[in-house]
Formats: structure tokens, C-alpha cells, sequence
């Protein structure tokens, strides 16, 4: 089974847009009816395009279909699901919002996918203590709109309306790290339903303290697990006072050298960053013509300041000092939510400008995040092998946090195509490891990245990671093929 995931990483991508019809591959009319028995009839589905859709995500990795789909409404649900699929033998694959970009909800097995978005309620807010708890079914901006009106916000941020509890699953960041932290720095707590069906509070039933050293840290261990040891059905999230003032500004630069070492200058001068982002020329050019916008096309920086009205001023002017001295130009601000909003949305749609740029062609997003010392070196070599390699492609980031994205454009019908965007994949990880980086700064590992994990922790980390996974989940039913 190894050599075969391994044979069907990169043979998993999308063949315009083809998903194998396959029929139930291991689940008789007794065990749908068991399934329609917990949930109702009307909350399960073997439909094949309702399979198709729960079988692939926004990656590119070709459409691997369940063979049944199911809604619970509620966590005893949950249960019920998850031991009735244990005790036949029935792969288990949990279902957000399918918004990831490693193929995580592929179903390599079959089996049954469970989505949880009728869980949508928010549970319990604890504002005095900067807490809330949500459901899989609540999204970021969901979330946001709930608190509006409490001076309270959830600021990790990918880009996409992701669940949260999916969020906490991938181990999400985004454009706001830099200075509120991913998933793993604002998640309290979590309900497991663990794959025999078990419930597990990885910090305590009702437990939302601001630390603790009780024990193993179990909400650790399964923020970012993907959905291979357990399903999420709720998370206690910590909130942020929302900022008094919010100022937006963008700049241009002659090199993509000069925008990154002004980001390590600024952070090495200690500016207090909200969001810095990057934006190569390729980049602002399809975001100019997909969000209808004016900007230079050259590399650029996205940032953005939170505070007083006081504090954003001297901010604002150390930051500009620092990019004139790297020879910015057209420094702007966008000081109006309106302004601001139109900025990052169109920094949110860059994944879609690019796609833009070549209708009927698929995208593959690396992912690698290095020190911050060490970014100026791989940014200006991921440039130059990029234009070396003849693809399409373009470089954006959160390199506050030293996290990059190539954003790399095929064609899913040429097959020396997808190799090349392989190798370029692989050789930008390999050189981030080297520079004592990861090969995922926010995207997971999911089918396309587990012998670089292998690379990345090394043979006694990847071996007490699989103990870790036998001892939850004997049977290998939870989300099987990723990760590991």
C-alpha cells in the first residue's frame, strides 16, 4: 500500500477535471440503511455528484470520490458514525468546507465522508475572557460577523471562508500571523470524536484557560493532524481585542531582493506589523486585471499597521524610512475600511487571478516557510528558478513569518508539464530544508508531501508520529493515505 500511495501522489492530478465514477466499493444496502438509521435519510447520499464534489478540494490533485456521504446534525451523531464505520472496517473521511490545497479530502480508499457543516452553531462566548467555541460548521467570517458588535475578532486569516474547526485541522495561518500567530498559537481546546467513537476534550471538558502545564499537550497534537486521528466537532478559540485604528499601505520595489530585505529590516527593527505580504510582478499583473486595479507591476509589499491613531503614525513612518532606503516607490495608504477591504481582497483573489491568466489550466501552490534571515536568499532563488524553468507561475507570500507561496500554472494534459512543476516543487522544499526550513508553513502535508515530512523530521520523528497514529487509530480508518 505504501509504494502505491507513493506510485499516486503526483498521478493524482486532475485530468480536466475528471473524477472516476466509481461504484460503492465496500458498502452494502445494510450499512447505508445503518447510516440513514443515525442521521436520517435525508442527511445521507451515495448520488455520484454529490460524491464528486465531497472528493476533491480546491488543490489539484484529481477527484478520488467517497462512497457515501453523511450530515450529522450533532456530536452524539458523530459518535455513532465514527464507531458504526469502525467496527466494519469503513474508511472515515472528514468534510469542511473543501477548501484545502493538498488533497485531504480525497478518498484513496473509499469509504464514508463525513461532512460536518450542519454543525454550525457558535456554543459559547466568554468575551471577559477572550474566548469563544464553535462548532465545524462556522466559518472565519462567520465567526467575525458574529463578534462584531463585542470588540472582539478571530484574526487568522487564509484567505478562503474556511470552517474553523478545519482550520485548526490543517493547522491554517495566513496574511495576519505575523503578529496574532496561526492556528497552533489560538487554539484552547477541542472535542475528538476519536475513530472508535470515544469523545476526547484535549484540554478538559469546558476547560478555556489562558495556559497550562498539565500534562501532554494534547490540542497540540491534533491541530494540524488533518483529520488522521480524529474528527473535530468543536473548538475554543482565542479572540483579539479588535484594533482601535487599521492603516493599509503598498509599495513598489526594483527587485524582489529590495522587497525582502525590507521586510527583515523592518522586523529586525522591531515595527509592529499586523500583515506584511509579498507580490512579484507576475503577481500584481493578474491582480490588476482580475481585481480591476492600477498598480505598479513590480514586486511588491502589502502591509499593514494595527494601534492608535498615534502609534500608526510613527509605525507608518519607520516603515517607509526602511523602504526608501531599499528604493520603494509609490508608497500609498489606505486608511478607510473600504480602501483597506478592496487591498486584501484583492492580495485573497491572487489565487484566482493567476488561474485567470490561463483558462482550462490547473494551479499547485507550494508552501515552504524558512527563518526569517534566511529569506532573502531562497525568495531571489525561487525567482530566478522559476523563470529558468519555463512555467507559468507566479511568488507570493507572508513572509513576515518567512512563509512563500509559488503559485505555478499546468496544463493538466501535458504530462512533461507536471513534471517539471513537480521537480520545481520538490527541489524549492529540499533547499528550504536545507536552510533549516519546513516544506509546509501552513498547507499540510495531506498525499503530495510524506516522503519531504520523512526528510523534514527525520527516521525517529516519522516512526514516533506512526506509533502516535496506531495508538489512535489501530485500524488506519481515519483519513487514510495522508500524512503518514
Amino acid at each position: 500500500m505504501a509504494l502505491l500511495l507513493r506510485a499516486v501522489t503526483w498521478g493524482l492530478f486532475s485530468r480536466s477535471g475528471y473524477c472516476p465514477r466509481a461504484p460503492q466499493r465496500g458498502l452494502s444496502g445494510a450499512f447505508v440503511e445503518a447510516l440513514e438509521a443515525i442521521v436520517g435519510r435525508p442527511h445521507v447520499s451515495t448520488a455520484a455528484a454529490v460524491r464528486e464534489h465531497h472528493g476533491r478540494d480546491e488543490s489539484m490533485y484529481r477527484c478520488y470520490p467517497p462512497d457515501a456521504v453523511v450530515w450529522p446534525q450533532n456530536v452524539d451523531q458523530v459518535s455513532q458514525l465514527a464507531a458504526l464505520c469502525y467496527s466494519q472496517g469503513v474508511a472515515i473521511i472528514p468534510f469542511g468546507t473543501g477548501t484545502g490545497l493538498e488533497g485531504g479530502v480525497c478518498a484513496l480508499q473509499g469509504g464514508v465522508c463525513i461532512n460536518l457543516t450542519h454543525m454550525d452553531r457558535i456554543r459559547e462566548l466568554n468575551p471577559a475572557d477572550f474566548s469563544v467555541v464553535v462548532e465545524p460548521g462556522v466559518t472565519r467570517k462567520a465567526l467575525n460577523t458574529y463578534l462584531r458588535d463585542c470588540g472582539l475578532w478571530f484574526p487568522v486569516d487564509p484567505g478562503a471562508d474556511a470552517s474553523l474547526c478545519g482550520m485548526a485541522a490543517t493547522g491554517a495561518s495566513g496574511t495576519n500571523a505575523v503578529r496574532y500567530g496561526t492556528m497552533r498559537d489560538n487554539v484552547i481546546n477541542l472535542e475528538v470524536v476519536l475513530p472508535d467513537g470515544l469523545l476526547l476534550h484535549t484540554a478538559g471538558q469546558g476547560r478555556h484557560f489562558k495556559k497550562s502545564a498539565a500534562g501532554y499537550n494534547l490540542t497540540g497534537l491534533f491541530v494540524g493532524s488533518e483529520g488522521t486521528l480524529g474528527l473535530i466537532t468543536s473548538a475554543t478559540l482565542r479572540l483579539h481585542p479588535a484594533p482601535e485604528a487599521a492603516v493599509a499601505a503598498t509599495c513598489a520595489f526594483p527587485s524582489v531582493q529590495a522587497a525582502v530585505n525590507s521586510t527583515v529590516q523592518m522586523l529586525q527593527s522591531a515595527v509592529p506589523l499586523a500583515r506584511i505580504e509579498f507580490l512579484d510582478d507576475v503577481m500584481m499583473d493578474a491582480c490588476n486585471k482580475y481585481s480591476k486595479l492600477n498598480y505598479s507591476v513590480a514586486p511588491t509589499l502589502f502591509l499593514e499597521f494595527h494601534g492608535s491613531e498615534q502609534a500608526l503614525a510613527e509605525q507608518l513612518q519607520r516603515a517607509e524610512e526602511i523602504t526608501q532606503c531599499n528604493g520603494a516607490s509609490h508608497f500609498s495608504w489606505a486608511k478607510e475600511s473600504k480602501e483597506r477591504s478592496q487591498l486584501w481582497t484583492a492580495r485573497h483573489n491572487a489565487w484566482y487571478a493567476l488561474l485567470a491568466l490561463a483558462p482550462g489550466h490547473k494551479g499547485y501552490s507550494t508552501d515552504v516557510c524558512v527563518p526569517i534571515s534566511r529569506l532573502p536568499e531562497i525568495l531571489v532563488h525561487a525567482k530566478e528558478k522559476l523563470k529558468a524553468s519555463g512555467l507559468t507561475g507566479a511568488i507570493v507570500g507572508h513572509v513576515g513569518d518567512g512563509n512563500f507561496h509559488c503559485l505555478l500554472l499546468m496544463n493538466p494534459d501535458d504530462a512533461e508539464e507536471l513534471q517539471r512543476v513537480k521537480t520545481f516543487a520538490e527541489e524549492l522544499a529540499r533547499q528550504a530544508l536545507a536552510l533549516g526550513g519546513t516544506c509546509t508553513g501552513e498547507h499540510g502535508i495531506g498525499i503530495g508531501k510524506r516522503q519531504l515530512l520523512q526528510e523534514e523530521v527525520g527516521p525517529v520523528g516519522l516512526e514516533t508520529m506512526r506509533r502516535l497514529k496506531v495508538m489512535l487509530d489501530p485500524r488506519g480508518l481515519m483519513n487514510p493515505g495522508k500524512v503518514l
